[in-house]
């Protein structure tokens, strides 16, 4: 989501040369929808996830986001929106590299990931 970080142009990617999917955070449980679409519909063999540091997303906690999303919208604490957003994990992190790491890990092991993909991962600056 950061539009500073810009991958086809860091990787030399040309247009239609890839699937790029950016979601807050780079997290790839967010994107395992996208993911599956993008193989099994569009053939997609290699998955690299992208981290990035100086991450808005390492500023806050859940807690505080859930917070800052329900003084927002001014929910009324037994509303349904206050419930849906007591439900929402921001996953947050500390740790780029390491949420990266995890992240690579999360989706060699997932059911709907084809097992013979490549999947690599990798932290810009």
């Amino acid at each position: 989501m950061d539009a500073r970080v810009v991958p086809e142009a860091a990787l030399g990617i040309k247009e239609g040369e890839a699937h790029v999917i950016r979601n807050a955070g780079a997290r790839a449980p967010d994107a395992i929808r996208l993911l599956v679409i993008s193989q099994q519909l569009l053939a997609t063999e290699e998955i690299v996830v992208i981290g990035h540091t100086d991450c808005g997303m390492d500023t806050f906690t859940t807690e505080q986001a859930r917070g800052i999303v329900s003084k927002g919208l001014a929910l009324d604490a037994d509303s349904e929106g206050a419930k849906q957003v007591g439900a929402l994990e921001f996953q947050e992190f500390p740790k780029v590299h390491g949420n990266v790491k995890d992240d690579v890990a999360f989706l060699k092991s997932h059911p709907l990931i084809k097992p013979d993909s490549k999947i690599s991962g990798w932290v810009v600056a």
